[in-house]
């Protein structure tokens, strides 16, 4: 099942005058400014066949305008990998933030989740549980009260039994498998780095070979533990950076995005103590760049 399917509901305008585009949207289609605004952030508004999005775009009279509901949206195909009456889980596309940053308030995760729920039931909320980086993609897990993301969160370590992801590094390592334990720390600039036991916070990541040729290699990685950039820190630090990680240690972006997937994760459900096994498909492109 995917959050945005079809194209259920299209209304279509002629603008009667030469207008500002959000103007036109709060003004004369009466939406409220932060809907107008998530309406062009989430490329749903077309004028004369196109996609814009910009707030100032100048409209000129006899202009076609189409808007299109949120199920409509062009580009966010969000794969529902799980739903019930206390939690949503989702598969993540990477280049997409989980919430919301001083940089990016409107096309996050969290938006997309919240506008698919209050589409079914305008009084939903939503809570994150757990979040990925924006450059990272895959499994995500909202809740659908404060009550149960509490549950969550409160017991995580006690309740996730595997934590898996798919990553694509730099050359061929010399151990098809291993374990990466070591203490990080994150500086002013948001950079995670290794440090001494007195001064960071213990990570331990288990990785994998799954696959290699002479330039990359495709693993399976397990973390014990759930730092900020773990995986990122952990693999660069034996000489394998992921690709497309120009953050920690790698020029190289063949794959036009970073190369590492949260594609497994198995945990207890705090409610019935039953165990929820969610998986994804390792992507593609992670599997074409290593035959």
């Amino acid at each position: 099942m995917y959050i945005v399917v079809g194209s259920d509901s299209v209304k279509n305008y002629i603008a009667n005058n030469d207008i500002i585009l959000i103007d036109y949207l709060v003004q004369v289609l009466n939406y409220k400014h932060k809907d107008a605004k998530r309406k062009l952030a989430y490329e749903q508004v077309l004028i004369n066949n196109k996609v814009i999005t910009k707030y100032n775009y100048l409209l000129h009279k006899n202009d076609q305008v189409m808007i299109l509901d949120f199920k409509s949206s062009i580009n966010d195909n969000i794969k529902i990998l799980y739903e019930d009456k206390n939690i949503i889980v989702v598969n993540k596309p990477f280049n997409l933030l989980t919430v919301s940053s001083s940089k990016e308030k409107e096309r996050t995760m969290y938006h997309i989740v919240s506008d698919y729920l209050k589409h079914k039931n305008k009084n939903s909320k939503v809570f994150v549980i757990h979040r990925l980086d924006k450059d990272t993609s895959g499994i995500v897990m909202f809740a659908k009260s404060e009550k149960i993301k509490q549950l969550y969160q409160n017991n995580w370590d006690n309740l996730v039994i595997y934590r898996g992801y798919i990553a694509v590094v730099q050359g061929k390592l010399e151990n098809k498998s291993g374990t990466i334990a070591q203490y990080l720390a994150e500086n002013k600039n948001c950079y995670v780095y290794k440090t001494s036991k007195n001064l960071g916070k213990l990570a331990i990541t288990h990785y994998k070979v799954i696959k290699s040729n002479s330039k990359y290699s495709l693993l399976n990685i397990e973390i014990k533990t759930g730092r900020k950039n773990q995986i990122r820190v952990a693999l660069k630090s034996i000489g394998h950076p992921i690709v497309g990680d120009l953050k920690y240690g790698t020029s190289n972006n063949s794959l036009k995005r970073l190369g590492l997937c949260a594609n497994k994760l198995i945990i207890i459900d705090p409610i019935n103590n039953k165990e929820l096994n969610f998986q994804i498909d390792i992507p593609s492109e992670f599997m074409k760049i290593v035959t």
